[in-house]
């Protein structure tokens, strides 16, 4: 082989531009001819849902790296799915199947050996069976009840035989339709965050309730409470503010900024004032069911350190500080 040749073939921008290609030709099928059944393939996994059933998704070598992947994907958007090594499914893990499920099965050929044997199981448990395949005349893709065409002109492996474009053909493939279930399904940011509580995702997609001082932990004076009692219960609970409280209901904030502006106005003075005559009456607050990431826009925007939190009825339940959203990001 010529060094002009094997250059080309290691050439990494070119290898790009083949599999982005293979992406533009999969946009334009599923603006046209794959359409229709990429609908039904929607469809499918909704109804599944409405009666409890599960995604299963099985595949061999590449593909099936894939397969756990788009597994992953529709389980954290909403879609329970599980992934199934069809090897391993002949030697009894096809117990994991419940009636009512859908199958999708990858394969590029359509005729990946180990998948064909599970056909006849599929097809004897009436499961909805939707098929990845880079040729629509082979065996799985004529079994299947929805048949995606992943074909692709070249593969971007300078010898046209490893996996490449065709396994980022699948893998788009099927974030396309999790993400298109999910939208069917009304699937909300709030929904994603009850199934991310961890790391930085989950702290962006955090509650207000969840990050909140509460309890014993908030700042409360009544309106007629002398500065002397407010400023002492505003440096014991260390959040650089109190609210005012009547029976229950938020009545006003008093932050350090206001307690500042008072003494610079008012001098000593000050200090015969009551939490009532020194509160700001109009407070900015959030309802506890907020995202803690809504919050933060709030604190930027205001340029403010605190935010009262109130539940569903206008009670005070806490109060969220700028510090309890240190790496939460800005929604």
């Amino acid at each position: 082989m010529s060094e002009k040749n094997e250059s080309e073939r290691m050439n990494p921008a070119q290898l790009v531009r083949t599999e982005a290609a293979a992406l533009e030709a999969l946009a334009t099928r599923l603006e046209g001819p794959m359409a229709a059944g990429f609908e039904r393939a929607v469809e499918l996994i909704v109804r599944c849902g409405e009666n409890n059933g599960r995604v299963v998704v099985t595949g061999m070598g590449k593909s099936g790296i894939i397969a756990q992947k788009i597994a992953a994907t529709l389980s954290s958007t909403g879609s329970p799915a599980l992934f199934l090594h069809p090897a391993e499914a002949v030697h009894g893990d096809l117990g994991v199947l419940m009636q009512g499920d859908v199958v999708v099965a990858l394969s590029a050929s359509g005729e990946t050996e180990e998948i064909l044997r599970l056909l006849a199981i599929l097809k004897r448990k009436g499961d909805a069976l939707v098929s990845f395949c880079c040729n629509l005349n082979s065996t799985l893709a004529q079994a299947s009840d929805v048949a995606l065409d992943c074909g692709v002109e070249r593969e971007a492996c300078g010898l046209n035989l490893a996996p490449t474009a065709s396994t980022t053909a699948m893998l788009a493939l099927g974030d396309a339709l999790a993400i298109a279930v999910s939208v069917r399904k009304g699937f909300r940011a709030e929904d994603f965050a009850e199934l991310h509580p961890g790391g930085k995702l989950g702290k962006r997609l955090a509650k207000v309730r969840d990050l909140m001082h509460a309890g014993e932990d908030v700042p409360v004076v009544a309106p007629g409470t002398p500065m002397t009692d407010v400023i002492y219960e505003m440096s014991s609970k260390k959040l650089g503010m109190t609210t005012v409280q009547e029976d229950g209901r938020l009545r006003g904030v008093i932050s350090d900024g206001d307690l500042r502006r008072l003494l610079e106005r008012e001098g000593g003075a000050a200090l015969s004032r009551t939490a009532g005559e020194a509160m700001n009456a109009h407070p900015r607050t959030i309802t506890w069911s907020e995202l803690a990431a809504r919050a933060l826009a709030i604190l930027e925007e205001r340029k403010i350190t605190s935010l009262v939190v109130l539940d569903d009825e206008e009670r005070v339940v806490g109060v969220v500080h700028l510090h309890d959203l240190w790496g939460v990001e800005m929604i």
